[in-house]
């Protein structure tokens, strides 16, 4: 396997060719099944993601992330117990045409049926947030697909946000932001009623999705971002090299940032928020 680092964005590249279908889809379930298949049925079950009679829209990017997380949905679908609906969507933020064409032959190849659509995002984002625009193009694309699942009639949007994810989004959120926060694997939207966002792929790591990517043979999306595509300091790649840094040092050190979300003490931090409400340990000392 091999990657492009294209101002930004890391592009893997497939070392051979497309792999039959069939062959693609029966590798989910048996070459990866300890390192996917069986993490993703995990997630499910851990934070009960999917439920009987569920409508689920998936969101599909054209990346390596999403493309796993569309054939594992259907694998699920195909082998599992539980009664559910898909819906594919995939947004066009505003893709040059070659990418939003390999998004869709990819697809094709890969039966997916995904509902296209266009949102001009990227145009927006280019004009509001020219130095850093991937925080509120982020937003966007995630409004723009609640607004979409809620149009299909659906009561859940999947998102392919994995393992490594949730370590560097704690990581970044320290660090930058001054606040311990993770990525969590479900919750309800605020602005869509009757909406829960899934993360369904919580518990796979990246190097894990590579590797099928790669074996498939299918060339995925990067982020495919025209605006971001000249910047260059991005603070999610900055603490991916970070973390790679401190695995050197630390067994297990990803396991330890992902568990620690999981494992606060209360009695042992200094504050805490609850919605808009702020606490202090110091307005629960005397109680002890």
């Amino acid at each position: 396997m091999s990657t492009i680092a294209g101002k930004g964005c890391a592009r893997i590249i497939p070392d051979g060719e497309k792999k039959p279908l069939k062959d693609i889809e029966r590798s989910i379930i048996k070459g990866y099944r300890k390192d996917i298949w069986v993490k993703f049925i995990k997630a499910i079950k851990a934070y009960n993601l999917i439920e009987e009679g569920d409508k689920i829209a998936v969101g599909i990017s054209g990346g390596k992330d999403s493309i796993l997380m569309a054939k594992l949905f259907q694998e699920l679908q195909r082998h599992g117990q539980v009664n559910f609906e898909l819906v594919f969507l995939a947004m066009d933020p505003g893709y040059h045409p070659d990418i939003k064409n390999l998004l869709i032959e990819n697809c094709e190849y890969l039966n997916i049926p995904i509902h296209m659509y266009e949102s001009g995002i990227f145009d927006v984002v280019d004009k509001m947030a020219k130095d850093y625009p991937c925080y509120l193009c982020a937003r966007m694309r995630r409004g723009s697909l609640y607004a979409k699942a809620k149009e299909f009639g659906c009561n859940k949007l999947a998102l392919g946000h994995h393992y490594n994810d949730v370590i560097e989004t704690t990581m970044l959120n320290m660090l930058y932001a001054g606040n311990f926060k993770t990525m969590l694997p479900k919750f309800k939207s605020k602005n869509f009623e009757n909406l829960e966002l899934i993360r369904p792929m919580y518990y796979i790591e990246e190097d894990y999705i590579k590797n099928f990517i790669n074996n498939s043979g299918i060339w995925p999306l990067n982020c495919a971002c025209m605006v971001a595509a000249e910047k260059i300091g991005n603070k999610r790649y900055e603490i991916k090299d970070l973390i790679k840094e401190l695995k050197k040092n630390f067994d297990g050190v990803e396991k330890s940032i992902f568990k620690s979300a999981e494992n606060v003490s209360m009695d042992g931090i200094l504050g805490w928020q609850k919605g808009d409400t702020k606490y202090s340990y110091l307005d629960f000392y005397d109680e002890e």
